[in-house]
C-alpha cells in the first residue's frame, strides 16, 4: 500500500493528518494538481492560478514520486502550497483522491499541471453550482497552449460505446460559446462541490490513468446530475496526441470497466452490436498504429476476467447511488468516433464514410426501442 507525507511549506516534518485549525476559514475551493514529473510545466501553472485566485482558495499538488526535482522545487518556489509526496506512482485518480482527503474547501477544482489558467476562469465555475443545484461537475473551455486560437476541448463528447473524445478539437476559439450539457468533463480542468465527490466515491483507484474523469461524469449523472461546460472559464493546456506504451491498454481496460460499473445488464444488451462494432475499429487502429503494443486490447479482456469479482462488487455500489435512468446517459452520447483526431488517413476516411452509419443507426433503433 502507498504512503505518503504532507509537507507544509519549508516545514519538512512528515504529518499524517491535515489540521484544519490552522486555517482562518475552510476554503472556498480546494485546487488539486497531481503531478508526475512536471518539472517543465508546473511553475507556470501555478503562477497562474496563484494570480487569478482569492486568498479563501487552496492549492495541493499531490506529487506522484517524480524523479525530476519537480518536488524539491515546489517546496522552494511555492512555500506557501500544500505538497503532499506519495513513495510511489499511484496514478491520476488516486493522486486526486488523496489531495481531496486533505482539501478544506466547499469545491474541489481538478486541474492539470500542464495548464496556464486566465484572470476569471474560476469564479464561472463556482456560479453555476450557486445558479443551479442540479449540476454536478462543471468544466472549462480549454484552448491549446500552443495553438491558442484553437481548442482543445469544451467538455469531452462520449461515444456510445464508452470512447471519449475531445469536444470541438481544433475548432476556432471563438466556437462553443454557449453553456452546454455534455456527455463528460474534462480531466483537465473541472470543478465538483466536495461532499458530493465522496457521496459518488471519489475517482476509481483501479483506473490509474485514462477513462477516470468520464467514469466520474458518468456516476454524476446516474445520480441525477448534470454535467455542464462553461464558456466563461479559459484554460489553456499543452496538448498533443500521444500514444505512450500503455495508454492503449489503459484507455480500453478502463473503458470496459466503466461499461460494466455503470449500465444496466439490459442496456449492455442493447449496445452488443455497438460494442462488438467498437472492438473491430479499436482493433483496427492497434494494427494500423499500434503494431508494437498487439497484445494490449487481450491484456484488457485478461485484467477485466481475473477482476471480475471486485469490478461486479463496484458494480453493486454505483447502482445502489443511481437515481437515474442510462437513456440519461445515452442522450448526450455520440455517434461519430471523430477518426481524425488520432490522424487523417484513408482508413479514417473509410471509418467515417461506412462505419459511423451503422452505430447511428443502431442508437436510433434503441432510442425508438427505449421509447426516447
Amino acid at each position: 500500500m502507498s504512503t505518503y507525507e504532507i509537507l507544509t511549506g519549508f516545514d519538512r516534518n512528515p504529518i499524517t493528518e491535515r489540521d484544519h485549525r490552522e486555517l482562518p476559514a475552510p476554503a472556498k475551493a480546494s485546487i488539486i494538481i497531481v503531478n508526475y514529473n512536471g518539472l517543465s510545466y508546473l511553475s507556470n501553472c501555478l503562477h497562474s492560478v496563484q494570480a487569478t485566485c482569492d486568498d479563501d482558495v487552496e492549492i495541493i499538488i499531490v506529487d506522484n514520486n517524480s524523479t525530476d526535482g519537480s518536488a524539491e522545487q515546489l517546496v522552494r518556489e511555492f512555500p506557501d502550497i500544500w505538497l503532499i509526496r506519495s513513495d510511489e506512482n499511484i496514478g491520476f485518480g488516486s493522486g486526486n483522491n488523496i489531495g481531496t482527503r486533505q482539501a478544506s474547501g466547499e469545491y474541489v477544482v481538478f486541474l492539470n499541471p500542464d495548464t496556464v489558467v486566465t484572470p476569471g476562469w474560476l469564479d464561472p465555475l463556482i456560479r453555476v453550482f450557486e445558479e443551479d443545484p442540479e449540476v454536478g461537475i462543471a468544466t472549462s473551455k480549454i484552448l491549446l497552449l500552443r495553438e491558442p486560437d484553437q481548442i482543445n476541448t469544451c467538455g469531452n463528447n462520449v461515444h456510445i460505446s464508452g470512447i471519449t473524445i475531445c469536444r470541438g478539437l481544433r475548432l476556432d476559439k471563438k466556437a462553443m460559446s454557449a453553456q452546454a450539457n455534455v456527455g463528460a468533463a474534462s480531466g483537465c480542468a473541472f470543478v465538483m462541490r466536495r461532499d458530493l465527490f465522496w457521496e459518488l466515491g471519489g475517482y476509481d483507484d483501479d483506473f490509474f490513468l485514462y477513462m477516470e474523469d468520464t467514469d466520474l461524469s458518468w456516476r454524476a449523472q446516474l445520480a441525477g446530475f448534470r454535467c455542464v461546460y462553461v464558456p466563461d472559464s479559459v484554460v489553456y493546456h499543452d496538448y498533443a496526441l500521444r500514444f505512450g506504451p500503455e495508454k492503449t491498454y489503459y484507455q480500453e481496460r478502463n473503458r470496459y470497466l466503466m461499461l460494466l460499473k455503470n449500465l444496466h445488464w439490459r442496456t449492455l444488451l442493447l449496445l452488443m452490436p455497438v460494442l462488438l462494432l467498437a472492438e473491430l475499429v479499436t482493433w483496427g487502429f492497434v494494427i494500423v498504429r499500434e503494431q508494437k503494443h498487439l497484445m494490449h486490447k487481450p491484456r484488457a479482456f485478461w485484467y477485466v476476467i481475473r477482476r471480475w469479482r471486485s469490478i461486479m462488487a463496484k458494480r453493486q455500489e454505483v447502482q445502489e447511488l443511481r437515481k437515474g435512468r442510462d437513456r440519461d446517459l445515452l442522450v448526450h452520447c455520440t455517434t461519430s468516433l471523430e477518426y481524425d483526431q488520432t490522424g487523417p488517413g484513408p482508413a479514417a476516411w473509410f471509418a467515417g464514410k461506412f462505419i459511423d452509419p451503422l452505430f447511428s443507426l443502431w442508437y436510433h433503433f434503441i432510442g425508438v426501442f427505449a421509447g426516447w
